[in-house]
């Protein structure tokens, strides 16, 4: 049993009406979020606070087998100018930790702005200080799975469609 960093097109192959697990790894959470059996919509799902490795893996692998996961989008937290920092080795060690105790397939998405996307949206729904603190990390993550599923849904338009356009 091992986890495979796999390319997002390699989804496409995944079975039918299986959901992905999109993840906000922070450095006192997780954040949770599911696609939709048609993994078309995330939605963000729960935060799991961070005690341990062994505790928030196996909290984590729970949550996927009980909805029926069969892949993770992990944010890849790069630096504005696209480099590798501190947070990004801190990803791929939670990453390489999690491989061995799963068979799912993981890919990296790049989350760059994805907080501040979720917390300028927050701001604009005038939510509290205490409630943004309480969701942020699940937006954030069900703002990074939604980018990989529109990704997804983009090289899933089969070729087919394109020539009708020419008929």
């Amino acid at each position: 049993m091992t986890s495979a960093i796999v390319p997002l097109e390699s989804f496409l192959d995944l079975p039918a009406h299986a959901r992905l697990l999109g993840l906000d790894l922070g450095t006192k959470t997780i954040g949770l979020a599911l696609s939709d059996v048609e993994r078309r919509i995330a939605t963000p799902l729960e935060t799991i606070q961070r005690i341990k490795f062994g505790v928030d893996a196996a909290a984590l692998l729970k949550i996927a087998e009980k909805h029926g996961v069969a892949g993770l989008v992990i944010g890849l937290p790069l630096n504005m100018d696209g480099s590798e920092g501190p947070r990004v080795q801190s990803t791929r060690a939670f990453v390489r930790n999690l491989s061995p105790l799963s068979d799912l397939p993981i890919v990296f998405w790049d989350e760059r702005m994805s907080t501040l996307a979720v917390t300028r949206t927050l701001l604009d729904a005038d939510a509290s200080r205490a409630k943004r603190a309480a969701v942020v990390d699940k937006m954030a993550a069900a703002y990074i799975l939604q980018g990989a599923l529109d990704r997804l849904l983009r090289l899933a338009v089969p070729e087919e469609d394109e020539e009708d356009d020419y008929e």
